[in-house]
């Protein structure tokens, strides 16, 4: 069995961190010991390498993303895997110096780990020569909801007050708050909807990952009617949230594998989702969700949702059916640990 430090950006209740823990569970369940710690703790490689040293009983190490948590890697003297970020290949490719980084981790690492066939694809593009080190696993995952919940509680403990919520056909944007999520994309075309019919309203529920930005989107949304803003709950909590709103939307720029859309099809409901590669790898839209190309679009589909419960029940039949084939929790822990292997 083999001690392990595991890199990977852990803010709180942000994608990122709930994958990362997900990885760790299935490391220890192996029988390891994972040392799970959070990129921003060091700022070069060199500051990893002296950890690697005044412990050495770490055999092995492991990061999310390339460049940001697998650069961190270089310097180390022990064997190393690597899990692929959206960020890696749909924007840190396209800075010239960030990709040569992102090379010579892959070059070094012994495996890495693609969620998407389509995200095996754009790396190959770019790092061809180590196409046979990339292995393809979609996030498992397990969704829990929490007993009891009522829309008039979750707004009122955000200090949020709203007549007839129990009215309400809430669609829900799951998101830390920063630019390539993109919250904003639909809240004028929502706010306009809202005007002409009172019973909708979108939720943007997550943390505060950059403050400039967060500041941004709770001015617009103090000027939006039918637009609330509420912060990142416990995993149980927000799925309770999901499973009992009408919708769920995705309006990101990039997107490796949205957990908040897969946490959405396991539970039933339906998923509107921008239509980026990382989306339309695991929405085929009108099957198993929609995809939007525009605010206008995406109220298209809302209104036609609304008035169409066969196809809702269709879509979300379909989603489920997926959710339970391609995205299973004990596949993926399986892979980890046969990857695992590797480093010994």
């Amino acid at each position: 069995m083999m001690k392990i430090l595991f890199l990977a950006c852990l803010g709180p209740k942000t994608g990122n961190c709930t994958t990362a823990e997900r990885i760790r569970s299935h490391i220890e369940a192996a029988g390891h010991t994972c040392v799970l710690r959070d990129t921003a703790d060091f700022p070069s490689p060199r500051d990893v390498a002296d950890v690697m040293t005044q412990d050495p009983s770490l055999r092995g190490a492991l990061a999310i993303h390339l460049y940001k948590g697998g650069r961190l890697l270089l310097d180390i003297q022990v064997p190393f895997g690597i899990v692929f970020g959206g960020t890696d290949v749909n924007e840190d490719v396209k800075d010239e110096r960030k990709r040569a980084v992102m090379e010579c981790v892959l070059r070094k690492a012994r495996f890495a780990v693609a969620f998407t066939d389509k995200m095996k694809e754009e790396a190959e593009l770019f790092m061809f020569s180590q196409s046979s080190k990339i292995h393809v696993q979609p996030q498992g995952f397990e969704t829990r909801v929490a007993p009891c919940f009522c829309w008039r509680d979750f707004l009122q403990s955000s200090g949020i007050k709203s007549e007839n919520v129990d009215d309400l056909r809430v669609f829900l944007l799951v998101c830390g708050l920063r630019r390539v999520k993109d919250p904003l994309y639909v809240v004028r075309a929502f706010s306009e909807w809202h005007a002409e019919n009172p019973r909708v309203a979108l939720i943007i529920i997550g943390p505060k990952i950059d403050p400039v930005f967060t500041e941004e989107v709770k001015a617009s949304v103090q000027r939006s009617g039918g637009i609330f803003l509420t912060p990142e709950r416990e995993q149980d909590e927000l799925h309770a949230a999901m499973r009992n709103s009408f919708a769920l939307v995705n309006s990101s720029v990039s997107e490796g594998m949205s957990a908040a859309v897969l946490e959405a099809m396991d539970l039933g409901v339906p998923v509107l989702a921008r239509n980026i590669p990382g989306n339309a790898a695991i929405v085929q839209h009108e099957r198993t969700g929609f995809l939007f190309s525009s605010p206008e679009e995406f109220i298209c589909l809302a209104k036609r949702l609304l008035g169409a419960p066969e196809l809702m029940e269709r879509v979300v039949t379909n989603a489920k059916r997926y959710v339970d084939e391609h995205h299973s929790s004990t596949r993926e822990r399986t892979t980890y640990q046969q990857l695992l292997k590797s480093l010994e």
